[in-house]
């Protein structure tokens, strides 16, 4: 099954092709970006709204994501409203700078985190499918390593070798993340879709 990435971004068409084996599901990325008011209050509803939005304007079938950081110290403050954190124009580094000062005062116990993706294929208005992944972890007190982006360099999960950031684990990042637990649920659910048919 072939799916157009509901983003105008060729580098996340690749990162989402490489995610999936080619003869159950084929990532590309989108002629041209459609601009979507990403006003949904969770982020399934902002993964439909993109999806049924490019779907609309392109009529084939479409995959689309809605990704965030959730701090249980902050409940309000990241989630579906991540990507502007701290404000608009700020760096990745500003952001995550942002992020350690406000837990400044925070132990461990009270940091917890967690990334999650919502993945929607949309393939009609009366079909379309969701699927979730989440990566449990907590905030650093410092940014650790230099590969990832966003807030990788401040987030340890709870799996991962003890200490490491996902910035310092770009290997264990791309089979364990949120994205990739997200990616396998699809894949299982796609590979038995095609089994029966």
């Amino acid at each position: 099954m072939i799916f157009t990435l509901a983003s105008g971004n060729a580098h996340k068409a690749k990162e989402f092709a490489g995610l999936f084996p080619s003869e159950v599901l084929e990532v590309t990325v989108a002629p041209r970006k459609i601009e979507v008011v990403e006003d949904g209050l969770t982020f399934r509803e902002n993964a439909l709204k993109k999806a049924k939005a490019y779907f609309d304007e392109l009529a084939v079938p479409v995959m689309s994501d809605d990704s965030g950081l959730v701090v249980s110290a902050l409940p309000n403050e990241l989630g579906i409203h991540t990507a502007r954190f701290g404000g608009e124009g700020l760096s990745a580094t500003e952001r995550n700078d942002h992020l350690l000062k406000r837990l400044a005062d925070l132990g461990e116990p009270e940091r917890d985190a967690y990334f999650i993706c919502v993945l929607c294929f949309y393939l009609s208005p009366q079909e379309f499918f969701f699927f979730e992944g989440r990566l449990n972890g907590k905030i650093s007190t410092v940014q650790l390593g230099s590969e990832g982006f966003g807030y990788d360099p401040i987030f340890l999960p709870n799996k991962a070798p003890e200490g490491r950031s996902l910035a310092e684990i770009p290997d264990w990042k791309e089979q364990n993340s949120h994205r990739a637990l997200a990616c396998k649920a699809a894949i299982k659910f796609f590979q038995e879709r095609i089994g029966q048919n």
